[in-house]
């Protein structure tokens, strides 16, 4: 049981409302087919998402300036084409191929389910994808967002303390008036460090068939659902 509902539930982004993995594989495959190249859109993926958390750390080490995550994932792919045979994309194409991200598809679940929690509680992102990209996946997919919140609004990467508690901060809340919604474990311990609630929506499917996520919570959870409808259900919306 919680102590008292929250007034507002913030959501990690990627994998937690949105299929990252299906939607860079469709993105890159579709690109190397108009080109007439062949490419392992899964591996590609990976190898993409699998250098996101060691740019994340060059910026908090210092080796890089403030940097959003659109340029990370630019530095990424263009660490990664030669391996997969696209070093003969374009900058235009480079460019498209990159804003995949800010055109990433939604679970099944995601908008239905968004849209019953809007019905009670304030709703945000709390992603460490940069305001353009997380504005346009929401205009994209329909995400029901009542304002954007995240990395770029206070200069830290997740799991920094300072993401978290900007949101309770920008909401003019306190902490535990705020819940996190994530797929991740690590998320919600560092946010449930903060103060913030903690709801554990599980993406069996995030990293593909041969992924390792996580399935089942730990104490650093509050409410642990199967879809948002579910979560929707026991906040009893």
């Amino acid at each position: 049981m919680l102590p008292a509902p929250p007034k507002a539930l913030v959501f990690d982004v990627f994998g937690t409302v949105v299929d990252w993995r299906t939607s860079v594989v469709r993105e890159v495959e579709a690109l190397a087919s108009r080109k007439g190249l062949r490419v392992n859109g899964p591996a590609f993926a990976d190898a993409w998402r699998a250098g996101y958390a060691p740019a994340m750390d060059r910026v908090r080490n210092g080796e890089l300036p403030w940097t959003k995550l659109d340029r990370l994932h630019r530095m990424i792919l263009d660490g990664i084409v030669a391996g997969f045979g696209l070093e003969g994309l374009s900058e235009a194409e480079r460019e498209t191929l990159n804003h995949a991200w800010h055109r990433l598809e939604p679970w099944p679940d995601a908008v239905p389910g968004l849209t019953r929690l809007k019905q009670r509680f304030i709703m945000a992102p709390l992603s460490n994808g940069n305001i353009s990209l997380i504005t346009d996946m929401a205009k994209n997919a329909g995400l029901p967002w009542d304002c954007v919140l995240g990395a770029e609004l206070v200069r830290h990467y997740k799991p920094d303390p300072e993401v978290y508690r900007s949101a309770a901060d920008f909401l003019d809340v306190e902490p535990a008036e705020v819940m996190m919604v994530a797929a991740h474990l690590r998320d919600l311990r560092a946010a449930k460090a903060e103060g913030l609630l903690t709801a554990f929506v599980v993406r069996p499917d995030e990293f593909g068939p041969d992924g390792n996520p996580d399935l089942a919570p730990d104490d650093s959870v509050d409410v642990t659902a199967m879809s948002f409808d579910d979560l929707a259900s026991q906040l009893a919306t």
